[in-house]
């Protein structure tokens, strides 16, 4: 009996097989009377499905296969979603060759909730709900007419080029309407009216529909572009972009088109009084939340170039060159890489609807205008940090002069200069706010008056991030923002959420230290409210919790007036986010997870009294031989105490030693929770599969000094490593350590000062500072400089104030010392860390006759973006381990190597035959 039972707790480990078929929960929503769920699991690879299920003592649910883009009507009576054709189907297809255009198309699926009818419409090319109130959808099939698009241009954001027929129908009752050749079309956020854009021989109609009355309301008939078409949020005004310029005409002047709550109808193409200023395609207008304010974009007349249009330049004879000039505010590449986005720039104009005014907000080309997210109140800001930019490339965090904007009169006023912050507008539009990060302070300017107010001054409190360890200034610990009207500024010392009063600032309150209570609990506001971008004391206050110490976390209910102590409401040693609550508040969702269970989605009542699991992803993780994790401590080689994380198997046996790989990046412990789903491997290992595979795998947390990033490196890994053979499951003769990007650069270093490690995986790294520092970003076009200067390197000097640091950190000039096997990856086209600091590594490791190999994945970025390319990194990345920690074969491509000649016809992952 003992032998079977034995027998039957033999789990197979992960394969490189099971990533496909692993689960997420995609999406999840709550109707808004908090009877149904839905939730949309997703598969890595493979056909998903939408779980439906009733909150309610049944308990019922509805599994649909192939299901998607779920959503609730208004009333909760309904469920809408496509459904998709199987994946499979379409895989055979295009190995058919056969054109997308004849790709199987979705239908759409309606779900009555109260007799549990199915609705299906096949054929569907898309739907769409209003944003707000769902009284009605809309879904397009394929025209019934031959179509002939071929001369009309449908340079739109969301159009096809070809016409469709669109069907609207209403959730509640059997209204519903029909229109042949339409192109686009989208709802007021409100629900209350559509705006269809047709087809009218090689012209665009645009009309609005209101779905109340019928009534259509044709605003234009001979546009042969758009672009932007919105309504204001109460559905009673409309603008969009058009042009009446010929299909054949290279560049189009666009005209902004506006239908206002009077019903009148307006359109201009350039400013009036300003003939020289025209209106900018590339700016989407939008209106305020008021309706008042209409924000839409200009340009200047483009500026003509006599070279340029010199028709006796031959193409052949004209000169193209790049010119970097010290005296340039961005250096070339930035330049380049910014080209598009430049020639696509637009200034920001209002016009003010009742008055019929137009005004230019921010001439300077240089400065961007930023309003609060419902444009609410009289103000915009202004923002310029031209007068620093020049300095970009080596102080990423540089000042910018920060003006307001009189929304009524287009008067600019300067506030401060060289503000160093995030200067942002409060949700009602008084105050522009920021943290000032030379003084560790939140500072406000009050928009009407220009007073400035330090909001933070009199609390006795740490706002910078205190574990900030690198050459530059802390971030802080946030601001969720401010309540209604912008009567409190809300924000975070290290564990607490603090209320201030900005007009009385003696008398700010904390909300969850209600008297000076100690713990390591640290509380953040959550605002379940998608719609409002302020916090409603009138409703509850919603709290999410970390305990610092054991990493347990939860959710809480607080008190706006700081009186109580929050409550807790469900908490436990397990990561819980994605709160999310019923319309009538009756009912939450969110989901919770830990190493060993996947982030399901669980619900309760409003008082909490009992979770319930509603989903149940990867079943198959029951099969599989998974793992466990643990919070481990070690010292440093400074005496400092450090966290770190031990992952073992699930059949781990405390009386076998193991192979070990090691891991990190920065601080990863408060991770201890986390869920990590076998993936394949962008450029790192993937944990769950190397413990599911018998290897220990520990995570070290680093703690660095400025100026030492590779020491610092080696003072928290190898100590820690130390720490974890002295529990005695460590096989010391077989522990491997793999990084990327920064945590590559640190196994480059940590491998030229010891040998205790039996392989090495390094990706993308950075091996030379003294090359490296003068390099490019060409991922933004930055240079390299701010890297060692003030970031993540934290060299904290030039390389001519510091050029010893600059030497000693680089692991290029110690590999003579390296006797580790090391794994490789620098892709070429490496946005982030040039290309050839993973060459001059391979380089140096193959003159010095080292065991190396460099993968280079054709047209890749810093990290792998195609998924084919995972999957054969993946692979290599448990061969090459296996093959020095385990004593596994080698593969083809380990002791072969791939020739050019063979490049694409092999993959050689077959081992070797001794």
């Amino acid at each position: 009996m003992a032998f079977n039972l034995a027998a039957q707790q033999i789990k197979p480990s992960l394969s490189h097989q099971d990533y496909d078929r692993w689960e997420t929960i995609a999406n999840k929503q709550i109707s808004k009377d908090g009877k149904w769920v839905a939730m949309e699991i997703a598969l890595q690879d493979g056909d998903g499905r939408v779980q439906l299920t009733e909150l309610a003592a049944s308990k019922k649910a509805i599994t649909i296969p192939r299901a998607g883009k779920a959503a609730f009507s208004e009333n909760s009576r309904w469920m809408i979603g496509l459904i998709q054709a199987e994946k499979d189907s379409i895989r055979q297809l295009k190995l058919q060759k056969v054109k997308k255009e004849d790709f199987p198309e979705d239908s759409l699926l309606l779900i009555d909730l109260r007799t549990d009818e199915k609705i299906k419409i096949p054929g569907v090319g898309g739907y769409k709900l209003p944003k707000k109130v769902k009284n009605w959808y809309a879904y397009q099939v394929p025209s019934k007419v031959d179509k002939d698009t071929s001369s009309i241009e449908t340079k739109t954001v969301k159009s096809k080029d070809e016409p469709f027929v669109l069907n609207i129908q209403s959730f509640v009752g059997d209204k519903s309407y029909a229109f042949e050749t339409v192109l686009d079309y989208g709802f007021s956020d409100d629900g209350s009216k559509v705006y269809l854009v047709s087809k009218k021989e090689d012209f665009k109609v645009i009309k609005l529909l209101d779905l109340e009355s019928g009534i259509e309301n044709q605003l234009i008939d001979s546009l042969t572009a758009y672009k932007f078409p919105v309504f204001s949020s109460n559905g009673a005004q409309f603008a969009v972009l058009g042009s009446t310029s010929s299909v054949e005409e290279e560049i189009k002047d666009f005209q902004l088109y506006l239908l206002d709550g009077e019903g009148e109808f307006k359109h201009w193409e350039s400013i009036p009084d300003q003939k020289d200023h025209r209106v900018s395609e590339h700016f989407s207008p939008s209106f305020s939340d008021s309706g008042e304010h209409l924000f839409f974009g200009w340009n200047p007349l483009p500026k003509t170039y006599s070279y340029a249009a010199d028709s006796s330049i031959l193409e052949d004879e004209r000169v193209n060159l790049d010119i970097w000039g010290w005296q340039d505010k961005e250096i070339q590449p930035m330049q380049l890489k910014k080209l598009e986005d430049r020639e696509r720039e637009s200034k920001v104009a209002v016009y003010q609807i009742s008055k019929s005014e137009i005004h230019l907000l921010g001439e300077s080309l240089s400065s961007d205008v930023h309003f609060n997210r419902f444009k609410k109140g009289d103000w915009a800001i202004v923002r310029d940090n031209s007068p620093y930019r020049r300095a970009y490339s080596w102080d990423i965090q540089i000042g910018e002069d920060l003006s307001r904007v009189n929304l009524k009169t287009g008067e600019i006023n300067l506030l401060a200069e060289n503000v160093i912050g995030n200067p942002r507008i409060s949700p009602a539009g008084k105050f522009v706010y920021w943290y000032n990060a030379p003084d560790s302070s939140w500072q406000a300017i009050d928009l009407a008056s220009k007073a400035k107010i330090a909001l933070t001054s009199e609390i006795k409190d740490a706002f910078h991030y205190e574990l900030h360890d690198s050459p530059s200034l802390p971030r802080s610990y946030g601001s969720p923002g401010w309540s209604a009207d912008d009567e409190f500024f809300l924000v975070y010392g290290k564990y607490d959420v603090w209320k201030v009063d900005p007009f009385k600032l003696d008398q700010a309150k904390n909300l969850t230290r209600v008297k000076g209570e100690k713990s390591e609990m640290t509380y953040r506001l959550l605002n379940l409210d998608s719609e409002k971008d302020y916090f409603d004391m009138s409703d509850e206050m919603m709290l999410s919790g970390f305990e610092n110490e054991t990493k347990s976390s939860g959710f809480f209910r607080g008190d706006w007036k700081g009186d109580k102590l929050p409550k807790v409401l469900v908490y436990g040693a397990a990561t819980y986010n994605g709160l999310k609550i019923a319309e009538n508040k009756k009912r939450y969702i969110y989901q919770k997870s830990t190493f060993k269970a996947s982030p399901d989605v669980y619900y309760s009542d409003a008082d909490f009294h009992k979770e319930h699991q509603m989903s149940q992803i990867n079943k198959q993780q029951e099969g599989i031989n998974w793992g466990d994790v643990e919070l481990v401590d070690f010292l440093s080689n400074d005496g400092d105490k450090m966290n770190g994380l031990l992952f073992k198997p699930e059949n781990f046996d405390p009386n076998k030693k193991y192979p070990m790989m090691v891991y990190f990046y920065e601080r990863r412990s408060d991770a201890l929770h986390h869920y990590y789903s076998p993936v394949p491997s962008a450029s790192i290992i993937n944990i769950p599969y190397f413990v599911s595979n018998e290897y220990l795998v520990f995570v070290p947390d680093i703690k660095y000094k400025i100026g030492l990033p590779g020491p610092s490196a080696f003072d928290c890994i190898v100590p820690g490593v130390q720490a974890m053979i002295a529990k005695g499951i460590v096989d010391k003769d077989n522990i491997g350590i793999q990084g990327q990007s920064w945590g590559g650069y640190q196994v480059a270093y940590v491998i030229t000062q010891t040998n205790m490690f039996k392989a090495a995986g390094a990706g993308a790294p950075v091996v030379n500072m003294t090359s490296a520092y003068g390099g490019i970003r060409w991922g933004t076009g930055m240079s390299r400089m701010f890297q060692y200067e003030q970031t993540q390197s934290r060299i904290g000097g030039t390389l001519w104030e510091k050029p010893l640091y600059y030497i000693e950190n680089s692991p290029l000039f110690y590999t003579d010392r390296v006797e580790t096997p090391t794994l490789i990856m620098h892709n070429d086209k490496d946005g982030a860390v040039p290309w050839y600091q993973g060459i001059e590594f391979f380089m140096a490791l193959k003159r010095n006759d080292v065991p190396s190999w460099l993968l280079v994945y054709n047209g890749e970025d810093h990290n792998l973006k195609e998924r084919k390319n995972k999957k054969d990194l993946s692979i290599r990345l448990s061969q090459f381990f296996d093959h020095y920690l385990k004593g596994e074969k080698a593969p083809l491509w380990m002791t072969e190597g791939i020739p050019a000649i063979e490049k694409g016809k092999t993959l050689k992952y077959e081992l070797s035959i001794d």
